[in-house]
């Protein structure tokens, strides 16, 4: 199940990884991690990159070598794992969890406002 955002840490700018890379000038590197973790997220990955999603984080295999290199990808079979995706963004468990709590609360809201007289559609008004 893809998310709809991702989480970022409020440190980034100031995490060291990411200071390595701009010392660098790695900027590419440093917009491909973030294009990375959007991937991600849309995809339902849980923190895996494979190889073949490269162009569509507007990356090179150069970038993905920077990202390594400081720590922020960690290269595996296939593509690469977000270092640390599991401490920051929530398991498909958890969305899938939240999403019925949510779906439970909307009927329970509806059906208290159906017996109010305040359910119905735009068609019923």
């Amino acid at each position: 199940m893809g998310l709809p955002w991702v989480r970022l840490e409020t440190s980034l700018p100031t995490n060291p990884k990411t200071l390595a890379l701009v010392e660098d000038g790695a900027f590419r590197a440093f917009s491909a991690y973030i294009c990375g973790l959007s991937y991600c997220g849309a995809q339902g990955t849980a923190g895996f990159i494979p190889r073949a999603a490269l162009p569509f984080l507007h990356a090179r295999k150069s970038d993905a070598a920077k990202l390594v290199e400081v720590g922020l990808w960690v290269e595996c079979a296939g593509g690469w794992d977000v270092n640390g995706w599991n401490d920051f963004q929530p398991t498909s468990d958890e969305i899938q969890a939240r999403s019925e709590r949510a779906k439970k609360a909307a009927a329970i809201r509806w059906s208290k406002n159906t017996a109010k007289g305040l359910g119905g559609t735009i068609a019923d008004a």
